[in-house]
């Protein structure tokens, strides 16, 4: 599996990531991501099974666990990252994430009676994985592969089954039910859509919802069109857009969850698609938080003459304005 890998990353390292991931796809292991959390994700199983060279190192639990700080010195000395030595969090709810629940990579707390925060806890390839890996290109790794298989549980097959169960069901303001697909910030859209826009919406009606299975999965092309709304393949689309008819206001509503916050930059950029358009709609950003908490951690990052709504405290808006309101006193 070819994926962009960071500029600099020596070519032999390049080659085992991509070996890696062709693994992990051969075995059902989901890599619907984007290129860096997989380069990410292949560069922490190498180092877990401490692989410099080729798949032959591959060591398992059984020769010791690895602490998350050891991984990201490997990673660093050996796989051409420059990850922060803080970054150990990112290592184990991020990288290893879906390779622990894989069962492919074994926690040292699976096997010990350690607490979840042990400095002392660590990970390592299962045997059966390693083992797979140590076949790699030889004449004994179809078998193996075949085995593999047959023995080990599917996580693509069990994520699909937890994402149908955890599908969320939207009612839009018309009554129309949408239902969005597996994600961590679904339950953020649906309060956008069913608690903030009764609130704050002047009747809005949502003419765009986007979802990680469906990029388009409501979408009102006609009513966006007759505002001029810019053409809807640009990539600073945002996971909400609604329209107050009785104000005339266009609202880009940013569910926030990791990413995707309005900073100046972006702002900028679609001020300037909405001005080539020539959209007649007067234009709204919100970025929208689950809880003050996260809310704080980006707050220097918002940009100016935009809102902030908070599911949290549903009935305050954060106005990040200035001459807007000072106009309203004068």
């Amino acid at each position: 599996m070819k994926i962009k890998i960071q500029t600099g990353t020596p070519t032999k390292v390049k080659n085992l990531v991509f070996n890696i991931l062709d693994v992990f796809q051969l075995i059902s292991i989901p890599v619907d991501n984007t290129d860096r959390k997989l380069e990410r994700m292949a560069k922490a199983c190498l180092a877990v099974g401490k692989i410099k060279k080729d798949f032959s190192e591959a060591c398992s639990f059984e020769d010791g666990f690895t602490r998350t700080r050891d991984i990201i010195a490997f990673e660093n000395e050996y796989l051409g990252e420059d990850i922060s030595s803080g970054s150990y969090d990112d290592i184990r709810r991020q990288d290893l994430k879906l390779l622990v629940e894989a069962g492919i990579v074994v926690s040292s707390s699976s096997t010990e009676d350690q607490a979840t925060n042990n400095p002392s806890r660590g990970y390592g390839l299962s045997k059966a994985f390693a083992n797979l890996l140590h076949s790699f290109g030889s004449s004994q790794w179809e078998i193996l592969l075949n085995e593999f298989r047959k023995e080990t549980k599917s996580l693509k097959e069990e994520l699909e089954r937890r994402r149908d169960l955890q599908k969320v069901p939207v009612t839009l303001p018309n009554g129309k039910i949408i239902v969005l697909s597996y994600g961590e910030h679904n339950d953020l859209q649906k309060a956008i859509i069913e608690v903030f826009l009764p609130l704050f919406g002047f009747g809005a009606e949502v003419l765009y919802v986007g979802d990680t299975k469906d990029k388009f999965l409501h979408l009102e092309k006609a009513e966006l069109e007759k505002i001029k709304f810019f053409t809807l393949e640009h990539e600073e689309l945002p996971d909400v857009v609604a329209y107050s008819r009785e104000k005339n206001l266009l609202y880009l509503i940013e569910a926030y969850h990791s990413t995707g916050e309005w900073d100046e930059i972006r702002v900028r950029k679609v001020k300037r698609k909405l001005e080539e358009s020539g959209c007649t709609a007067n234009v709204v950003f919100f970025t929208a938080f689950e809880n003050k908490n996260i809310f704080k951690q980006k707050a220097k990052d918002i940009a100016w003459e935009t809102e902030v709504w908070i599911a949290d405290s549903p009935e305050h808006l954060v106005h990040f304005n200035g001459y807007k309101f000072l106009e309203l006193h004068k």
